[in-house]
């Protein structure tokens, strides 16, 4: 097992390779849901006048659609680990989704192979029906999209970067610090962040055995 961090503007990696074991193996024992991660970036993208979105671009909005998420409803709409890195938040399990470190066939089925920085919707992902995606989830990919669509990559970036808009996030200096879902909770000024964000912890570990069963 080996960690990476590779910060190019418009190559943003992060994650763990697990040399030898199945990649399907690794997103289920995380509990991670990467058909509703692909509904996602594809509900973002047909908002998009040509379909596509700069990676850097979209794993913004991702970002920004949880902590949304986490001020309407409680709850982040995936189940991802986060970081600060030198480009802003990152969804980690996401973006690895998005750079092709990770295969899914969920993910291939709505979003095409990254070409030239940018994910582009299939024309399964184009007639989605987001059945992975509450009504509560959808207002809020709305509303991110809504304020920060017109916006690109660079200029979003450079507006997580400000701490008066995501305090959370820190400079790592060319590395990768966790970004815990407590301290989202309590910038959001939500009552009781550690009992929250330990309810969090516990839905996600009852979703982590429900996808071993």
């Amino acid at each position: 097992m080996k960690n990476f961090v590779q910060n190019d503007l418009n190559d943003v990696k992060i994650g763990i390779v697990f040399t030898g074991v199945d990649q399907q193996v690794e997103i289920m024992a995380s509990g991670f849901n990467a058909r509703k991660a692909a509904q996602v970036v594809a509900y973002l993208a047909n908002k998009s006048p040509n379909l596509r979105l700069n990676v850097l671009k979209a794993m913004k909005l991702v970002y920004l659609a949880d902590r949304e998420s986490l001020r309407q409803t409680g709850f982040p709409i995936l189940d991802d680990d986060r970081f600060s890195m030198p480009h802003g938040p990152v969804n980690s399990m996401t973006l690895r989704l998005a750079n092709g470190e990770l295969e899914d066939a969920s993910w291939s089925e709505l979003i095409e192979d990254r070409s030239s920085h940018e994910l582009s919707v299939t024309d399964a992902g184009q007639a989605c029906d987001w059945d992975e995606l509450s009504e509560a989830e959808l207002q809020c990919l709305d509303k991110v999209w809504q304020e920060f669509g017109h916006m690109d990559r660079f200029a979003l970036r450079d507006w997580t970067h400000d701490p008066k808009n995501i305090p959370e996030w820190e400079d790592p200096n060319g590395s990768a610090f966790p970004i815990p879902v407590r301290r989202i909770l309590q910038n959001l000024a939500v009552e009781n962040p550690d009992a929250h964000s330990q309810l969090i912890e516990d839905h996600r570990r009852i979703d982590q055995l429900l996808a071993n069963l």
